[in-house]
């Protein structure tokens, strides 16, 4: 007897037609002035799903999304995964080069652009090019909707099919494109809203820039559930807090240096404003230092303070709940929702409770792989479908996991990921550079900061100034090193490979 499998499959875009049924005239989104209901975002995401397929586009086909903060990223989201058009986010502070690779690797199709991010733009584009606000790189995009008709694509879209291409650097300086399917991030959304009390009637506000990963999942996430998002363009500290009072928000997403800098205003901007609706704090992206956290943990009372471990390929690991925050202060918490997580030696083989060992997970969050890189795919994954985290971590007693260290050298610089080997790519080809080693170091604002460590041809020299000169404008801004240490010898183990960790011995 056959058996068959009964429910649609999931869809990224299923939360908005639900909710546009169920509560139309409810506010999705609020940005700044402009306030969108669940009807009129259904409509809009029906425009732009219909209208891309009726200029040409296949189901399949990569969009490119180059976006700040605002309204109109949660509609393209949608409107692209109800017509089966995976996104490629793309970072507004990246240079035209870094824009030019993802586009061709993507084999990106069409781009939606924002006017004033236009500038970034390389020269060669996708044939179709969305413009909003304005209409230097191609149509306007308020246009191209009032031209589309307000109808459902309703493609048939599986749930193992990529909503989105996500880049991120690899170890080899090339970014790698992962592919997020909407299954993933449907049960990322489902999981939120049980975890941090999303759904109608609650609202949050979308801190984190949107192109990034955790950024898209916490802004998309109380749309998706019936709730709202209110979309900060661009994060202030005080404005933050401000609207967090005016708003009346429940829930925020934020990165340690999005603390940091809160906790710089001094205490009288946090205890001067009515913040007590706000219930849910959560923190990814870099480990929260623990006198970070107690000061959090004293200004907002009424929180609750959960930290998250994951990363682009493996979504949401582990969570630190508020009963454990300062308990297990330290620790990044049990693995979440349906998540098996695995730590082994070099060898495989499981460690004791308290050793060392790389940490794997497996879960309906992974990716799909990376696009068109097998190899790439294969290296990190097992046979049985567990992925590695790329961390060194012990487990106590209770199961509560902590880093140790970073089997890769990935810096997390202000909630962005840094891969070294990008930025000693380029610090190589300085005529006067003989050697060179990209580290993190711990900053107190930024969690760390890019760091080179040069060792010069002889009778060259390199300043602080000359290396900034040099790197910028081949990297986004903030991969640029913010110090410069030279040196007469990298260390290196017995086979000649530099060691990092012993970098940091050797500087002043």
């Amino acid at each position: 007897m056959a058996i068959h499998f009964g429910g649609a499959d999931l869809n990224i875009a299923s939360g908005i037609r639900e909710f546009a049924a169920a509560q139309p005239n409810s506010i999705a989104i609020i940005d700044g002035d402009r306030r969108l209901t669940f009807n009129a975002l259904y409509e809009r995401a029906c425009r732009l799903g219909s209208g891309l397929l009726a200029a040409g586009l296949r189901p399949g086909d990569p969009i490119a999304v180059l976006l700040g903060n605002r309204m109109e990223y949660l509609e393209i989201a949608a409107g692209c995964a109800m017509a089966g058009l995976p996104t490629v986010p793309l970072n507004p502070r990246q240079v035209a080069a870094e824009i030019t690779y993802v586009l061709e690797h993507s084999g990106a199709k069409a781009l939606i652009v924002d006017e004033i991010l236009t500038s970034n733009l390389p020269t060669v584009l996708p044939a179709l090019v969305l413009t909003i606000e304005g209409s230097s790189a191609g149509p306007e995009y308020e246009n191209f909707l009032h031209k589309s008709r307000a109808v459902d694509p309703e493609i048939n879209v599986k749930e193992s099919d990529p909503f989105c291409i996500a880049y991120t650097s690899g170890t080899t300086g090339k970014p790698k494109g992962v592919l997020i399917s909407h299954r993933s991030r449907t049960l990322t959304f489902f999981a939120t809203a049980l975890d941090w009390g999303l759904g109608p009637g609650k609202t949050s506000i979308a801190v984190a820039p949107m192109y990034h990963g955790a950024g898209f999942a916490f802004g998309y996430a109380p749309v998706f559930t019936g709730g709202t998002t209110v979309m900060q363009r661009k994060f202030d500290p005080d404005e933050t807090l401000q609207m967090v009072q005016d708003h009346k928000i429940e829930s925020m997403f934020l990165v340690p240096t999005h603390a940091q800098m809160m906790r710089a205003l001094g205490d009288q901007a946090i205890t001067s404003r009515d913040l007590s609706t706000l219930k849910t704090l959560y923190f990814n992206a870099a480990a929260l230092p623990v006198a970070l956290k107690k000061w959090v943990l004293e200004l907002f009372p009424q929180s609750g303070v959960h930290e998250l471990y994951g990363s682009t390929e493996a979504s949401i690991v582990t969570n630190l709940r508020p009963k454990d925050a300062l308990r297990k202060a330290g620790s990044v918490g049990h693995p979440w929702f349906m998540t098996q997580v695995r730590v082994v030696d070099d060898a495989g083989n499981p460690v004791s409770a308290g050793e060392p060992g790389e940490l794997f997970s497996r879960s309906p969050y992974l990716m799909n792989g990376y696009l068109n890189d097998p190899d790439a795919t294969a290296a990190c994954t097992t046979p049985d479908g567990f992925l590695t985290c790329g961390d060194i971590v012990t487990v106590d007693e209770e199961g509560f996991i902590s880093i140790v260290d970073r089997k890769k050298d990935l810096i997390i610089t202000g909630g962005s990921n840094v891969y070294p080997r990008e930025i000693e790519e380029v610090l190589a080809t300085h005529e006067s550079v003989a050697e060179c080693a990209v580290i993190g170091l711990p900053d107190e604002t930024w969690g760390e900061r890019v760091v080179a460590v040069l060792v010069l041809r002889p009778g060259k020299s390199l300043d602080q100034t000359a290396i900034e000169s040099f790197v910028r404008g081949k990297v986004a801004g903030y991969k640029v090193p913010k110090e410069t240490h030279v040196i007469s010898a990298l260390p290196r183990n017995a086979a000649g490979k530099i060691v990092k960790r012993e970098i940091k011995d050797l500087l002043p």
